[in-house]
């Protein structure tokens, strides 16, 4: 029963995100609702998920997967994820030549842009609280590595992998040897 729940819950995220960042709530969400996971150890799988090469909704996928039912359970929650887009994109390739002049798709895709961006912004908000809220108290080292990251990668233009692995090491320094 676990296993079709994994299927019916990824199905469910990939018929009503858009991939990306946008289905992180969704993710979050139905985590928590089943009790498979806590909003930190969501938190955790996504920063796991946006490291790792490969498309940011298999990742979780099979992370979430690989932690609530084993592998199984990540093939069960990838094969989830994949059906909406299998069958979507199927569709879409039936009416190409229909959809290429739509105005209805144009007006559409203008409508979906601003909701997306509510969406990720939803998520900076929820990853923020898990990230920089402990022990119900905003963390000053974590917010000053966010704050080192943006200055990184905004004026000195360096790679996420680097900024990633100089956040990490960061964090190692300032939570576990200093215990901050």
């Amino acid at each position: 029963m676990l296993y079709l729940e994994l299927i019916w819950s990824f199905f469910k995220i990939g018929i009503t995100s858009f991939g990306g960042t946008s289905m992180i709530p969704l993710i979050n969400s139905e985590m928590i609702s089943h009790g498979w996971m806590a909003a930190a150890e969501v938190s955790d799988i996504v920063a796991i998920a946006e490291m790792t090469p490969g498309p940011l909704a298999l990742n979780c996928a099979t992370f979430a997967g690989i932690r609530t039912a084993g592998v199984l359970g990540a093939i069960c929650a990838n094969f989830g994820i994949l059906i909406p887009t299998f069958t979507l994109t199927f569709l879409a390739a039936i009416f190409i030549e229909k959809f290429r002049t739509s105005t209805l798709l144009e007006k559409l895709l203008t409508g979906i842009r601003p909701a997306t961006l509510g969406l990720v912004a939803g998520v900076m908000v929820t990853l923020s609280m898990s990230s920089y809220v402990v022990h119900d108290a905003i963390s000053i080292p974590a917010l000053l590595i966010g704050a080192l990251d943006v200055v990184l990668l905004m004026k000195f233009k360096l790679s996420i992998p680097k900024v990633i692995l100089i956040s990490g090491v960061l964090g190692i320094i300032c939570f576990k040897l200093l215990g901050l």
